[in-house]
């Protein structure tokens, strides 16, 4: 079964830009572009809007969208079923985490993983942590390494990898960090302190419920995407910032900042592989999720 034509439909719906699609199904935006109106030519429907700004999914497309992932996901089901006896699992896995995930747990997966399943190829895609767990249940991805929402969404399995603190940092060298010194701070020590917050995600929603529950509003400075841009402009003397601990212990400019003692501390982050549970029935991702049991 020749099935590129869905993984390249696949590639630049994910993508939406027909440069960046081609490399990764390796063939020219031009030959992309005769496949995928081929394809729409078969099917008799428009898949895509484009034009020389943009490109985007139709609504046939976003249903198209949903069929050809799960067509993907049940050829590789049936596929290794029909050659379990050959022993070895072939086929490609799609992995989503941040960058700071990637070296601090990713790594240490995969150099166990990789002997074992030499055969099955692992598309890794960093970026925010904070969609990693929308991708996977939108089925842009296979797994992706994310910290646990207090509520975990339907049809999610979460398998924890470790426990990450939420820290409060501020400063080295600057008037804000003479302001607070090292005593337990409150709530209320923080009145008119500049704070460097994510824009949204689970650290954001647990210091805003933090500050709310003693009837506070933090004093917003700046609001970023990421954890390491937070330890950046905290770093600069711009205000305080909060981030897991994970991503300072790894962070270059862990010695432009320091550790605030903060009371009541805010509840840590599980971080952890998901995976949606109907997709633990394909045998690729079965073994990555149970290598990690292990």
């Amino acid at each position: 079964m020749d099935l590129r034509p869905l993984k390249q439909f696949l590639a630049l719906a994910e993508s939406l830009h027909f440069n960046r699609a081609s490399l990764i199904c390796h063939v020219s935006p031009s030959t992309l572009s005769r496949n995928i109106k081929q394809l729409e030519d078969q099917l008799g429907v428009t898949l895509f809007e484009r034009n020389n700004r943009s490109v985007s999914l139709t609504p046939k497309g976003k249903r198209f969208q949903a069929y050809a992932r799960e067509a993907l996901s049940q050829w590789d089901i049936i596929h290794h079923e029909l050659v379990a006896g050959t022993g070895e699992l072939h086929g490609s896995l799609s992995v989503y985490c941040s960058v700071t995930a990637s070296y601090s747990f990713l790594y240490e997966i995969l150099s166990q993983f990789r002997p074992r399943y030499p055969g099955i190829e692992i598309k890794l895609h960093t970026g925010d942590p904070e969609p990693a767990i929308q991708r996977v249940l939108t089925e842009q991805e296979d797994l992706a390494i994310a910290a646990r929402p207090d509520n975990l969404p339907a049809g999610l399995a979460f398998q924890q990898i470790a426990v990450s603190p939420l820290r409060f940092i501020a400063p080295v060298e600057s008037r804000l960090a003479e302001t607070l010194n090292a005593k337990s701070l409150l709530v209320d020590d923080f009145e008119g302190i500049p704070m460097i917050l994510q824009e949204q995600g689970i650290a954001r929603q647990r210091l805003d419920a933090w500050f709310q529950a003693n009837g506070r509003h933090p004093e917003i400075y700046a609001q970023v995407a990421g954890n390491e841009a937070i330890v950046s402009m905290v770093s600069l003397g711009f205000g305080v910032g909060v981030v897991p601990e994970i991503v300072l212990n790894n962070s270059p400019l862990a010695g432009k900042v320091q550790v605030l003692t903060v009371s009541p501390e805010l509840k840590p982050y599980q971080v952890g592989l998901c995976v949606l549970e109907k997709k633990l029935k394909n045998p690729l991702i079965a073994a990555f999720w149970q290598q990690l049991s292990e």
